[in-house]
């Protein structure tokens, strides 16, 4: 077996294979003595208001447009949306666009008309 010397302040014994001594090892402590821990987190909610932030879960349908920061901007591809918090573009079509706080910055809300979505920011020419 060929053997290493390492300088410093490491002492060791790497062909040992016995556990640490009684000596080294933490005293038993009984579980009676253990304080109670709970194992599901608990997490305060109020009844009958959701928990968007904590989900994570923005549905545009329910936001209001600020009352200045929205922008026009031109679609420059076809976008399909995934699901019902986005929507649908078509190239060269004008559509109102903000965002709102905490929102990742990939993606705007997006208006035409009566309808509104997440729409994907680099999709759009943005103007004004």
């Amino acid at each position: 077996m060929v053997s290493a010397v390492f300088s410093g302040t490491f002492v060791g014994n790497a062909e040992s294979t016995s556990p640490p001594t009684a000596a080294t090892s933490p005293p038993a402590v009984g579980a009676a003595t253990l304080p109670a821990v709970p194992t599901i987190p608990v997490v305060p909610t109020i009844v009958g208001v959701p928990n968007t932030v904590a989900e994570g879960v923005l549905n545009p349908n329910e936001v209001k447009p600020p009352a200045s920061g929205t922008r026009k901007a031109r679609v420059l591809y076809d976008y399909e949306a995934a699901d019902s918090t986005e929507l649908a573009l078509l190239a060269d079509e004008m559509i109102t666009v903000y965002s709102l706080p905490g929102m990742d910055p990939d993606w705007l809300i997006g208006e035409r008309g009566n309808q509104k979505g997440k729409v994907p920011v680099t999709y759009l020419e943005l103007l004004s």
